[in-house]
């Protein structure tokens, strides 16, 4: 009775819930400068405010595709759908970072089991003939988050409160929950499975010590944490070690976390890789130039989501046909081709940008950027299942996901992280010295002393557009006045400096992933036409 319900009204109800995580993810990127403001976070708080999402939906979503095998895959679809709501609400009512941090690392764990059911159920639901065509709808709901994000989140930031861009997620989950209740069918598992409890706690803890010690390391100036004994290097040792006993343990279990067999399959490694390269590349994008836009730039959050307006609308239009074309000819040169523009988008942004650039400045090289992407996108994931073993498709699905999470959590670490902040002390220090010859010899000190202070207890790149220096006190008007100019400046046009360099570290993983192209084994198309038939009746089997 449940599989008679129409397939493509539960489609629906799937990519509402799909299209809010990764809505959610797009808005919350444009509203970083805003909550910087409201919160008086510093860069490295607001990062961990992104990477708190990314660290738990990356490192749970293998464990939420096992819990919808035990539990039933509408019953998990709901329950995290259910929690993101709930997180999105306290995410909303945070009054300050860290309560911030804890509700978005809740949205994390919500969206992790929430999300690998999508997959699941639509090829359970769909004919092989007509699954090409559910997940075509389902990429074309990325895309439409990416273009709707930015613009919708800069009205709410800009007329409403950046709080809104949480709350907004609320009424939309009980709909998405009421709905999937009537529309959606209650698959049920055929077998019993087990939950590999001790992969979680270990794949966690190395991650969180590897991802801390990134993000952490120029703020400590990558030497002892204040009141530890621990260093950061330490910390991300004991990460990696972490996550090498890890992959040993997955080594010796019935059903592991992550099936290790999963990667003979050469194109799958090579998929894997490609994923946490872009990835890694698209998050360090986004957030220095989201934060470049409007605190370097001035433009209002509305004005800076329109800008990024060319990279979504190309990626939309291209997505599709690049999906087509690697069914006939297979994904190794189209996927070369989407890092080489990708990457050449980047380094074009590099060099156009500056303190003066407007809006149209940025038209042409977003425009690469987003036809690099629509030719990443549905070819990776495409090339990565095509071969996939039926009874392992989850899995794989599973791990490529965590993958893409994982290079992007590394992403903001080290491109925004690591790299930018210690390219921007630089630069806001010798800009300050250069600045000080204006003032009179009674104040500069004090005025390089302030940003040098700055840089060590955690730059606030929106407050002020001073990277919240400490500047002197009690001056005339007047002084004041130069002051706070002279400050405005040093900050525009270091963070413009540090930015290239920074750009240049994500261009350099897309010509790593152009060059791993070459690894792709290219198949005939009917190599994988078959696994597709043999993968819905497997799925109706263990459902039924």
């Amino acid at each position: 009775m449940e599989q008679r319900r129409n397939p493509w009204l539960a489609l629906l109800v799937l990519c509402l819930g799909f299209f809010v995580v990764l809505l959610d993810a797009t808005i919350v990127n444009v509203a970083i400068p805003t909550m910087l403001d409201s919160l008086h976070a510093s860069l490295d708080q607001i990062l961990w405010v992104v990477n708190a999402f990314l660290l738990t939906f990356a490192v749970l979503l293998v464990t939420g595709g096992r819990l919808g095998d035990i539990l039933g895959q509408r019953n998990l679809f709901v329950g995290g759908l259910g929690g993101f709501s709930v997180a999105s609400a306290l995410c909303g009512l945070a009054q300050d970072p860290n309560q911030l941090i804890a509700a978005r690392a809740l949205q994390g764990v919500s969206a992790a089991i929430l999300s690998p059911q999508t997959l699941v159920i639509v090829s359970a639901i769909f004919p092989a003939r007509r699954r090409g065509a559910a997940f075509g709808i389902l990429s074309g709901v990325t895309g439409l988050a990416a273009v709707a994000g930015p613009t919708l989140g800069g009205l709410i930031v800009t007329y409403l409160d950046w709080r809104w861009i949480f709350f907004v997620n609320v009424p939309i989950g009980i709909a998405g929950i009421a709905l999937a209740f009537l529309l959606v069918p209650d698959l049920r598992p055929g077998k019993r499975h087990r939950l590999d409890l001790v992969g979680v706690g270990l794949a966690t803890a190395g991650l969180s010590g590897v991802v801390f010690g990134l993000i952490e390391g120029q703020r400590y100036e990558w030497g002892a944490i204040a009141g530890s004994p621990l260093t950061i290097p330490e910390i991300i040792a004991a990460g990696v070690v972490l996550l090498g006993v890890f992959l040993a343990w997955e080594r010796f279990q019935r059903e592991p976390l992550v099936p290790l067999s999963l990667f003979r399959n050469r194109n799958f490694s090579v998929m894997v890789w490609l994923s946490a390269l872009w990835s890694f590349a698209l998050i360090g994008m986004l957030l220095t130039t989201t934060i470049y836009l409007q605190s370097v730039l001035g433009m209002s959050a509305v004005r800076a989501g329109l800008t990024t307006t060319p990279l979504t609308l190309c990626m939309v239009l291209v997505g599709p046909f690049a999906g087509r074309l690697t069914d006939r000819i297979g994904g190794r040169y189209i996927l070369m081709l989407g890092f080489v523009l990708f990457g050449g988008g980047l380094a074009g942004l590099a060099l156009v940008e500056s303190v003066t650039s407007t809006s149209f400045t940025f038209t042409l090289p977003l425009a690469v950027t987003g036809l690099g992407m629509g030719c990443i996108i549905a070819p990776l994931t495409t090339e990565a299942m095509r071969e996939v073993p039926p009874v392992q498709s989850g899995a794989a699905s599973g791990t490529l996901n965590t993958s893409r999470q994982i290079g992007s959590a590394i992403g903001s670490a080290v491109i925004a992280g690591a790299v930018l902040q210690n390219q921007l002390a630089s630069a806001l220090h010798e800009r300050a010295l250069t600045a000080a010859v204006q003032l009179p010899p009674q104040l500069r000190q004090g005025f390089i002393d302030g940003f040098a202070s700055a840089a060590r207890g955690g730059l606030e790149v929106g407050r002020g557009q001073s990277g919240a220096a400490q500047l002197p006190t009690g001056l005339p008007p007047q002084a004041l006045q130069l002051v706070q100019r002279l400050a405005h400046d040093v900050f525009v046009n270091a963070y413009t400096t540090a930015m290239r360099p920074t750009l240049a570290v994500a261009v350099a993983s897309l010509l790593i992933g152009a060059l791993s192209c070459i690894l792709i084994a290219q198949r005939a198309q009917s190599a994988g036409e078959q696994p597709a038939g043999e993968r819905a009746q497997e799925i109706r089997e263990l459902a039924s």
